[in-house]
């Protein structure tokens, strides 16, 4: 059977979208919290540059795609407006729900559905823009669901990949130092789950970096692809473009 990696481990194929659900499913409630505490905030101004570089206007279709607590979900519904349409999708139905909750809290209903990024049950050509922030280094198949998402947007559409990267090399050392020994110590502490962290900071490091994910949204069919570095590397967003 084919491999794949979780984390620093190597596991089935088949095995790995029913442990990434059990990280989730441990840190769904704390995610918010954590996020604050593990990015010092940071993560609120990248999606907000996410938001402003995904250039809606009032009655586009858009699709979020791991959208967890609903951060972006909630950013776009008031850009598209009532006219417009915001999906909102993850694959775990604790991530899900707890965003789905947050959404009503704050008056806004949504279409949310557990949804597997790998095989998008909606038509071609449908959305004006596809997100996943922080998503796409847990999927199983990072091809697959890159062309799903390419197959789904319009032509001109966007899609718009908000993830961890490869920092710019005069911080690495403090930021392994910080992902191995702080970030762990984090979770235990707030979430009471250290090695769910630790795995958070371990999927980061075999995520393909900047140029390698930019070559591979290439592969998938995106015609052209933009990045933008964020915090020196730390995140980037990568832009890609359906022609």
């Amino acid at each position: 059977m084919s491999k794949t990696h979780f984390g620093f481990q190597s596991v089935e194929e088949s095995e790995k979208s029913s442990r990434v659900r059990s990280v989730f499913d441990s840190v769904a409630s704390n995610y918010d919290l954590m996020n604050d505490l593990m990015s010092v905030g940071l993560h609120r101004l990248w999606k907000k540059y996410t938001v402003t570089v995904a250039d809606l206007r009032l009655g586009m279709k858009v699709l979020d795609i791991a959208g967890g607590t609903g951060d972006l979900a909630l950013a776009f519904s008031k850009e598209v407006g009532e006219s417009g349409t915001v999906v909102h999708t993850d694959i775990n139905l604790a991530m899900l729900s707890t965003g789905r909750d947050r959404l009503i809290n704050e008056g806004v209903f949504l279409p949310t559905l557990v949804c597997d990024a790998e095989g998008l049950p909606f038509a071609d050509n449908y959305f004006d823009r596809v997100s996943v922030a922080f998503g796409l280094r847990n999927m199983t198949k990072k091809d697959q669901a890159l062309k799903e998402m390419c197959r789904v947007l319009k032509p001109g559409g966007k899609l718009l990949v908000l993830e961890f990267s490869k920092v710019a090399k005069p911080l690495e050392k403090l930021y392994d130092w910080y992902s191995f020994n702080i970030l762990p110590k984090l979770g235990a502490l707030v979430a009471k789950d250290e090695g769910s962290y630790r795995y958070l900071a371990e999927s980061i490091r075999m995520h393909p970096d900047q140029e390698s994910l930019r070559s591979l949204m290439k592969s998938c069919g995106f015609d052209h692809v933009d990045v933008h570095n964020l915090s020196a590397g730390v995140v980037a967003l990568h832009v890609g473009i359906k022609c």
